[in-house]
């Protein structure tokens, strides 16, 4: 009889169906879902692994990124997890398809690396984090802002060595000073509430957000506007096709002589070679970044071993009013326990037949 019930599950399909118990007391449990994550580090399988406790999914971590040459290695499994970095586009989604996946997770909140038309072409669905903690990436850009202003980076390596001249180490009182952001959705109005709180004039930039849902204390004004007036312009937008380059010769020009420029959104937000031009002259004088434009062949591994073959790249860390982390703004244990849930709960929600919440849809 169990013989005569398994071969019908198996009929329908079912033959993730797994035997537990007595032939009087059956139960099937359905076996886990397979899941591949791409780009694994480390600190991703803990968290994952953690979070799985609750989804009981298998997950297969490959350490190799996602592109053409490593999309094979997701046989067997009906979805993906996939980081800033992976890419997921028509020719890789092709094969993807071809192999039977059917779901795509971003782990992240950024999808400029997917091709939305080409997954609904294809019959993938994809799933992002939309907002795993805009305390962390807020947090971070004011830590940015403070060392920069402070040079707290190169008084630790003073005292370390003795050195406790003050010399080249003058700041300025945040204070009273006026900040621009570009961008004000939920880590724009983070760190617009931190800056309000610190007594800066706080302006901000974004199309899609009206004064009534802004932040208390925020002024809302144009483009133009914030460039003239910002002695602190920080971003914090999504890379589309509007905001490509939107910091480049021309925008550049019109900022104050002397600002600070800070970036923990997209690097592509950024012409690289415009805003070294700028450094050189003086009109940007500390420049923070989070984010490179060219990150995807340096970032989130250990190269220092290595030489590093982007000059693009090189000229920026040779100057002393620069300072490079490399996308590190996100990572926190709050935010990563909070990415590993929602990309399981997404990945969940898809195997079980529910509305995709986080969804993304081509436009």
């Amino acid at each position: 009889m169990l013989e005569a019930l398994i071969a019908n599950l198996a009929g329908f399909g079912c033959n993730n169906y797994l035997l537990n118990g007595l032939y009087n007391n059956v139960t099937f449990t359905l076996a886990r879902m397979k899941i591949t994550l791409f780009s694994s580090k480390p600190y991703d399988q803990q968290f994952f692994e953690e979070a799985n406790t609750s989804f009981n999914n298998e997950i297969v971590f490959q350490e190799v990124a996602l592109n053409e040459n490593t999309a094979a290695m997701a046989t067997g499994a009906k979805a993906i997890c996939v980081f800033v970095n992976d890419q997921v586009n028509a020719n890789v989604l092709q094969h993807l398809q071809g192999i039977g996946v059917q779901l795509v997770a971003l782990r992240c909140a950024g999808y400029n690396n997917v091709d939305l038309k080409k997954a609904a072409a294809c019959g993938i669905k994809i799933v992002r984090v939309p907002a795993y903690s805009p305390y962390a990436v807020a947090e971070h850009t004011i830590a940015l802002i403070l060392t920069l202003n402070r040079k707290t980076h190169r008084a630790y390596n003073r005292v370390k060595e003795g050195n406790f001249s003050l010399q080249g180490l003058l700041g300025f009182d945040l204070h009273g000073k006026t900040v621009g952001l570009i961008g004000l959705g939920e880590i724009g109005k983070v760190t617009a509430k931190i800056l309000v709180g610190m007594g800066c004039k706080v302006q901000a930039y974004d199309p899609y957000i009206t004064q009534e849902s802004g932040v208390a204390g925020v002024t809302f004004i144009d483009l133009d506007t914030l460039y003239e007036g910002s002695d602190i312009i920080s971003l914090h937008c999504p890379l589309t096709p509007e905001t490509h380059h939107i910091i480049n010769a021309e925008s550049i020009a019109k900022m104050k002589k002397g600002v600070m420029l800070i970036n923990t959104s997209r690097g592509a937000t950024l012409e690289t070679k415009a805003v070294i031009k700028a450094l050189k002259t003086g009109k940007i004088k500390y420049l923070g970044l989070d984010v490179y434009e060219e990150e995807a062949e340096l970032f989130f591994e250990d190269l220092s071993d290595k030489v590093i073959q982007d000059d693009v790249f090189m000229r920026l860390l040779s100057f002393n009013n620069v300072l490079i982390t490399g996308h590190q703004a996100f990572f926190t244990a709050e935010a990563m326990k909070n990415i590993a849930t929602t990309t399981l709960q997404n990945i969940h929600d898809f195997e079980q037949g529910q509305r995709l919440q986080n969804e993304l849809l081509p436009t």
